[in-house]
This record gives structure tokens, C-alpha cells and sequence, in this order.
């Protein structure tokens, strides 16, 4: 055994290796990006946002990615961003969004009434455009109310536009939603040019409107006649299942000629999940009606018994259509635990 040497070792015999990362501490400042240009999402893609920047002439297509100090911010359709890097929109190019605008507006929905989780769906429009067909497929009217609770709960305005009216009357339909004062639009299915598309063309001009609705109730048929050179994939209805095939796999926002409206396509839904709604805001949009929630027990779901509604609409204060009125609110108030699918 080798002897153990005399002399006693001290830390300057410790070798001390390099920081290979730096000596600088990590600092929590970010850079301010004073050169950011402002621009808006169109679509999203995989990771990379298609975002339009300029103005006028100048306007123009940047594909862009979520920079690192974002997190995991999620950024939709809609969107206003502040973008940096290499805004040329050459081919080839790419730049980052370093901010996200505080949003005016988001419509969200769940896959279920009981999932916490909210997707957004589309941020900064100011009108939902609830599409239905009128038959083939058949209209379901629960799923419509609850794009309405939903345009209620996201302080969006709600117009409802129902296609392929040759086939059917759409009076009967409409008169379910008199009472609501929901807009409405009608169009034909073989004549998509007629006047029901001017009147759609005047409910969206200068708005953003987002469209929603069932899958082959004619959603991109109406946007590529409102957009032509959109080409949105149009599809079919199963003859056995009655249901239509998705021809939109994301959406995508999309200017409108001659207008400084926009229209944003969705994917079609076959449900809408509503856990992430607060049931007093859609009180609030009856404006007849929400005096007579004072008259409540506390805790009231407007859709009980004991509900002060009853009462302050047998009074006459709601005025003549009250009864009417209120059976349409606790239809919506319904709709929230009601199935998402009709």
C-alpha cells in the first residue's frame, strides 16, 4: 500500500470546471421588441401561423412561429399580433410572435358538458353566423341554441342563416326563434346568388363574423360564393346516416371583396360543449327579463318552481311577449345540460 503523501490538501487543489453555459446570471428582462410590426392570424397550421401584416398595397402574408417567451400561450384564428424578425414574406421566410393583443372577444367551447378543458376557437369576432340547413340534413335545433348561448356568453352578436330553403318552408323553423329576436337569413341551395345572399352580404359587411354549424348544412358553399377565390372544399350528405362529411379541417379567416368585413370558416361541429359557461350572462341579454330575476331566491335557476320570473311575466312588466320571451330563456338555460348533440 502506497503511503499517504504528508501534505494536506486545500480547495485550491479542487479543479473547478468551466460554466460552459456563461458566467452572466440568467436574466428575467425580455427584450421590449420596439420593432415589432402589428399583424393578424388567418390561419394556424401545425405550429406555423399564417399572419397578415400591413396595410393597403402593403399588405401582406408572413409565415411566422410562437417565439419562446410566449410559453405556452395559445394563439387562434383571429388573433392581432405583434410580429418580428423577417417580415418580408418572401418564400422561404419566417418570423416570430413575440405578443398577443389582448383580445376583445373569444368564442370557446368543451368537447362536453363536463370537461374543464376550453378550447378557443376563434378570437376578436364580433358576430357569430349560426348556418343550419333546413333539411337534408335536418335542422337540430339544440345544437343551434347552444351556439346561441355560446355567441350570448362571449358578448358576440348571433345571426342565424339557414341554407337550402327550396326544399323546405322555413317558416315553421323560424318561428321557433321569433321570440329570441335572432336575425335571420335565408338562402336557397340551386340559386346560392339570389337575393338571400345580398342580404347575408349586407349582415356581414364591415363586421367580423365567424361561421359555425353541422357538418353539410352548406357553410363553404356559401363562403366560396361570399369569397371566390377562397375555393373552401365542399362535401356531401350521407343518404343513410343524414349526417355531412368535415370539408374544412381548420379554420381560416378570409377578407371579403370590396368590404373591410372578414368571414372566419370553421371546421363543422357535431357538438358543443358549454362547461365553461356563466348562465347569468345569458339572463343579461333579456333585457325585458332580467328585472324580474330581483324577485329570485337566491341561487335561482330561472327554471324552478320558486323562479320570480313567473311572476313579474303574469304581472305584464315583460311586456306582451313575455311568456314567449321566458319560454325561450330557460330553453337556452336548458341547453347548457342539455346532451351536446342533437
Amino acid at each position: 500500500m502506497m503511503a499517504r503523501s504528508s501534505r494536506d490538501y486545500d480547495e485550491s487543489d479542487v479543479r473547478i470546471r468551466p460554466n460552459r453555459r456563461g458566467s452572466r446570471p440568467r436574466s428575467k428582462d425580455r427584450p421590449a421588441h420596439e420593432d415589432a410590426v402589428p399583424g393578424q392570424v388567418i390561419t394556424v397550421d401545425r405550429g406555423r401561423y399564417t399572419t397578415l401584416v400591413g396595410d393597403g398595397s402593403d399588405r401582406h402574408v408572413v409565415m411566422a412561429m410562437r417565439a419562446r417567451e410566449l410559453g405556452r400561450k395559445g394563439i387562434v384564428v383571429g388573433d392581432r399580433v405583434d410580429v418580428v424578425g423577417d417580415t418580408s414574406g418572401a418564400e422561404g421566410s419566417l418570423a416570430r410572435i413575440v405578443r398577443v393583443q389582448p383580445r376583445e372577444t373569444v368564442l370557446r367551447r368543451t368537447a362536453d358538458d363536463t370537461d374543464p378543458v376550453e378550447r378557443v376557437l376563434v378570437a376578436n369576432a364580433d358576430q357569430l353566423v349560426v348556418v343550419s340547413a333546413l333539411a337534408n340534413p335536418e335542422p337540430r335545433p339544440r345544437l343551434i341554441d347552444r351556439c346561441l348561448v355560446a355567441a350570448y356568453d362571449a358578448g358576440m352578436e348571433p345571426l342565424l342563416v339557414l341554407t337550402k330553403a327550396d326544399l323546405t318552408d322555413p317558416g315553421p323553423f323560424l318561428d321557433q326563434y321569433a321570440p329570441l329576436s335572432v336575425r335571420h337569413v335565408v338562402t336557397a341551395r340551386r340559386d346560392v346568388g339570389t337575393d338571400g345572399l345580398d342580404a347575408l352580404r349586407e349582415a356581414l359587411s364591415g363586421r367580423v363574423s365567424v361561421l359555425v354549424g353541422h357538418s353539410g348544412v352548406g357553410k363553404s358553399t356559401l363562403v366560396n360564393a361570399l369569397v371566390p377565390q377562397a375555393l373552401r372544399a365542399t362535401g356531401v350528405v350521407n343518404d343513410v346516416t343524414g349526417r355531412g362529411r368535415h370539408t374544412s379541417s381548420s379554420a381560416v379567416a378570409l377578407a371579403l371583396p370590396d368590404d373591410d368585413g372578414w368571414v372566419i370558416d370553421t371546421p363543422g361541429v357535431r357538438s358543443f360543449g358549454l362547461a365553461h359557461v356563466d348562465l347569468s350572462r345569458i339572463v343579461h341579454h333579456f333585457a325585458d327579463l332580467e328585472p324580474g330575476t330581483a324577485r329570485c331566491p337566491r341561487g335561482c335557476t330561472h327554471d324552478e318552481p320558486e323562479c320570480g320570473l313567473d311572476a313579474w311575466v303574469a304581472s305584464g312588466d315583460a311586456g306582451p311577449a313575455g311568456a314567449a320571451r321566458l319560454d325561450s330563456l330557460r330553453r337556452l338555460l336548458r341547453a347548457r345540460s342539455a346532451p351536446t348533440t342533437d
